[in-house]
């Protein structure tokens, strides 16, 4: 009996009750298809900080984790060789400045000499020529001092851009050679990058809006580039997030893509009722009421109201109304 009476209870007519609140007739409606992928949260600038010097590594001020500034000095690099250049160098033009001092007094007693007519013109030349070398030699040595100093100078690590420090490869101590990573920062925000599948390429477009999962929250974000070259299937695509939660680079995301539309049949979540493990939706035909059985499926938003797919159960042109409620002896009102 109780089976019987299951069978029969979609077909249910009762009487017509009051003004329904909901009033929904069933027509198809384009609803989008979602694709759910992982997305990576990825700096939008990753900037290494190189060594510009050969040497020791007698520094390190920062590590993973660390906000800097750009130009800010994140390490230092040491190479004793230039100090020894320096002080060789330093004695060369203490050699040179007293070789100039020489040349120009016998220069001025040149002078002297021709204005008396004991010297001649070309004794004069030949002195004049002498302190004029040596001051090329001072100014040649004083700018090979300022090339020491420079390389000295740049052994100091500066941060190419002002970010957040996401890897530190080097301790202290290490040797290092010119161009070696001493930092890597990422800065400029922080974006989602996506691989999604190459099946879903063509119907990818920039803009678009994408619902990102985040945090227990959902965001909707929008689809700032798609890259042109596909890596081991996939296309590669940068997702811009307002207020992503940057605190940990490569945390992957819940993203979900708009890939394809079909057309489905949609009813208000409110006029769907559950009892004994059955959905059951009110439709109104004529004066009567009618109870039926349905088969739902996932919950889908449209401008802003959760709609229920509809998979058997309902045609087009069905109206919804709300659903009966039950009595407390088990039947209807």
């Amino acid at each position: 009996m109780l089976r019987t009476f299951i069978t029969t209870l979609p077909f249910l007519a009762l009487p017509a009750l009051s003004m329904a609140e909901i009033n929904y007739t069933v027509t198809p409606v384009e609803v989008t298809d979602w694709k759910a992928v992982f997305g990576k949260v990825e700096p939008r600038d990753s900037v290494p900080a190189r060594a510009r010097l050969g040497g020791t590594m007698t520094e390190i001020l920062v590590s993973e984790g660390d906000l800097v500034q750009e130009g800010q000095k994140i390490g230092l690099i040491s190479d004793e060789k230039l100090a020894l250049r320096l002080i060789a160098v330093d004695a060369t033009l203490a050699s040179l400045t007293a070789q100039l001092e020489n040349a120009e007094v016998e220069l001025k007693r040149g002078e002297s000499l021709v204005e008396r007519g004991v010297a001649t013109a070309q004794r004069l030349d030949a002195l004049r020529t002498q302190v004029d070398v040596v001051k090329g030699q001072i100014a040649a040595t004083e700018a090979e001092r300022q090339v020491i100093e420079q390389q000295a100078a740049e052994g100091a690590v500066l941060a190419p851009i002002a970010g957040r420090v996401l890897t530190v490869p080097v301790t202290k101590g290490a040797v290092l050679m010119p161009g070696e990573v001493i930092a890597m920062v990422g800065g400029g925000g922080v974006f989602l990058r996506l691989a999604v599948p190459e099946r879903h390429a063509a119907v990818l477009t920039e803009g678009v809006e994408i619902l990102i999962g985040a945090d227990g929250q959902e965001q909707v974000g929008r689809l700032a580039k798609l890259y042109p070259q596909i890596e081991n299937g996939r296309v590669i695509a940068d997702v811009e997030v307002p207020e992503l939660n940057a605190s940990f680079v490569d945390a992957r995301v819940l993203v979900r893509l708009p890939v394809a539309s079909s057309s489905k049949l949609v009813v208000p979540s409110e006029a769907v009722a559950t009892r004994m493990g059955l959905d059951f939706v009110t439709v109104k035909t004529g004066d009567h009421l009618i109870e039926r059985t349905i088969v739902a499926g996932e919950t889908v938003v449209l401008d802003g109201v959760n709609m229920i797919e509809i998979l058997t159960g309902l045609v087009p042109g069905d109206v919804v109304v709300d659903p009966i409620q039950p009595k407390a002896g088990g039947g209807h009102e």
